[in-house]
């Protein structure tokens, strides 16, 4: 970058030979001038990540700015060309709050610095929702971790209930195969898996299901993780999703 004042322009400079310490430029490009580039300043800003340098650009984006110079944390800069973040969509229950895979994916996009600009996207499976449309006096769901009041009684799986309640089960398949085990029958139920509740086929989707023990799998145009993910998985998936990695290599990690 070339700065004069409140003047920039993004040029590139190839040099004769990458040899030696210092090399004769033999050839320079504009590749924005000062009405299509701008230069902000965000000290908080990891520049060395993609997606936050597109963050902050698109905070400042004006019209005919193609290119984005950001002077960042450490006093780093860094530039960013016409951002266009991957959009995925993370599909994860609630509550808790906020979503834990959701959170996790966002761990994983500050710190790979492989991956490029992305916008993660939360689609929630509320259980408050799926409650309130199946109305019961009591309901049943898979742990204690949801902390939700149904405006009904609650009971808990995890805590194994010594009496089998007349309940509307909210929960997803291992709940109910655990319920099998305990109880010998299977109650009336609500579907909570983000995997068979929501489609996996509209654009880029991060998904979970309780009945993967570990890995990913990949599925259509989704990325699936366990229910017990860690961030390893999260980011195999992620890189897999953005192309990054192939298949083989995001599988096998």
């Amino acid at each position: 970058m070339l700065r004069n004042g409140e003047q920039a322009a993004l040029v590139t400079v190839r040099k004769a030979s990458d040899e030696p310490l210092f090399s004769p430029v033999v050839e320079t490009r504009v590749l924005a001038g000062p009405d299509e580039l701008a230069f902000i300043g965000s000290p908080e800003t990891d520049v060395g990540n993609a997606t936050a340098l597109a963050r902050v650009a698109l905070r400042h984006a004006r019209p005919g700015v193609r290119a984005y110079v950001v002077q960042g944390r450490y006093e780093h800069v860094n530039f960013i060309w016409e951002p266009a973040p991957v959009r995925i969509r993370v599909t994860e229950v609630v509550p808790p709050e906020p979503p834990k895979l959701f959170a996790m994916a966002e761990q994983v996009v500050a710190f790979d610095e492989d991956l490029p600009p992305i916008e993660l996207v939360a689609d929630v499976v509320d259980i408050r929702a799926l409650a309130a449309a199946h109305p019961a006096e009591t309901y049943l769901l898979p742990c204690r971790g949801s902390g939700v009041d149904l405006g009904g009684e609650v009971a808990f799986l995890d805590t194994r209930p010594a009496e089998r309640r007349d309940w509307l089960m909210v929960g997803c398949e291992r709940s109910l195969q655990f319920h099998r085990h305990f109880y010998g029958d299977e109650p009336p139920w609500v579907d909570i898996c983000p995997r068979r509740t929501r489609p996996l086929d509209d654009g880029l989707t991060l998904a979970k299901c309780c009945l993967l023990e570990r890995g990913v799998e990949f599925e259509g145009s989704a990325a699936v993780v366990p229910w017990g993910s860690n961030l390893d998985e999260i980011r195999r998936a992620l890189r897999w999703l953005t192309g990054v990695d192939t298949h083989d290599e995001a599988a096998v990690g």
